[in-house]
Parts: structure tokens; sequence; C-alpha cells
């Protein structure tokens, strides 16, 4: 289906799905949610290239580098640190965190609402850094502190038909919809 939106609005319904990358074969854990949404802001990667000759612009080219940029909420759930992070536990119960993990790659599903229908995307090989750890005092009123992780989205590897996926998106009554955050959707050729 088209999107018939004239305008988008809200985040909700963020999840994240473990990558395994193997050689050009990408697979993912079962997609997990992120409660609290509260801003994704993502900008494009990658530049324009021009190349001048007979004394002008000849010949302009882009590259897709995928997308940077902060998804902040209400608060990560511990299922992030210990899947992403490497965050574990000890016999007591202690999370702890080990400076020798590295980072797991995953794909960033989420919703946007417009003024037809739903959106849903998927960035499929993602990578966050680890959020800030801060709170405040309480004052006159208790308002909460949000946790904000920096996402980058890079392309997949180049699968059999040459391509490099970076993100997929589909709409309120497309197939691929009403399955969304049971398995993530992949591009068929």
């Amino acid at each position: 289906m088209a999107d018939s939106n004239k305008v988008k609005f809200g985040l909700k319904n963020v999840h994240y799905a473990v990558a395994t990358v193997t050689g050009s074969t990408v697979t993912y854990d079962t997609p997990v949610a992120i409660k609290g949404a509260v801003n994704l802001s993502l900008d494009a990667q990658g530049g324009e290239t021009n190349f001048y000759a007979d004394d002008s612009k000849y010949y302009t080219t882009n590259a897709n580098q995928g997308y940077s940029g902060d998804l902040e909420v209400a608060k990560f759930p511990d299922s992030f640190y210990e899947d992403i992070f490497g965050v574990d536990a000890d016999q007591n119960g202690l999370l702890y965190e080990d400076a020798a993990i590295e980072p797991k790659q995953f794909a960033l599903l989420f919703e946007f609402s417009g003024d037809a229908n739903k959106t849903r995307h998927v960035l499929y090989l993602c990578t966050a850094s680890r959020p800030a750890l801060s709170s405040g005092t309480i004052q006159d009123t208790k308002e909460p502190v949000t946790e904000t992780t920096t996402i980058t989205a890079v392309p997949l590897p180049v699968d059999a038909n040459g391509k490099q996926i970076v993100r997929a998106k589909c709409n309120e009554g497309d197939t691929a919809y009403s399955s969304w955050y049971t398995t993530v959707q992949t591009v068929s050729p």
C-alpha cells in the first residue's frame, strides 16, 4: 500500500532484535520491546561527491552510509543492557558491566503515526553507545530523567542481488505490518 499520510507524528513500539552477522548473512533474535519511547532523531550519513570537468560540475554522486543520531526513552530495560552491552549478573544478582565486552549489533524497529495510517520502520544493522548515567534531586516536582543512546545504522552486507539494504518500512494494511514485531521483516528478492 502506498503511504497516504500527509504528515507524521508520534513514536511508539520501539523494539530491538540482536543481529548475528556471518559473512553476508544476517539473522535476528526475536524483537524485544523498549517501553517509554520519547524521541528518535537520526540524520542521514554519507554525502555528495562532485566531479568537475570542462569548467563545470560534470558528475555528481551520493553515498548512502546509513543513519546516525539519538534514541531517547524513559528508561532502557535491563534486557537492553544485557543483550547489547553484555551486562551480566553475578550469583548475588549484582548486574555488572565488563569494559572488555564489545557491544552487539541489532535491528531497531519502531512506529510513527500519521494522519491516514501508521508506518512501521526497521533499521537493519545498528550499534549503540552506552547511555549516560544521570539523575537529579527532587525539588518542587518530580521530573523524570530520560536516557539517551546514540544509534548508528549502517548498510547490511551486499546480498545475492547486489543490494546493501539500510532500512525498510511498511504501512498499516501491508502484509508485513501485522507480524512486524514478532520477527524482523527482511526484504524479499
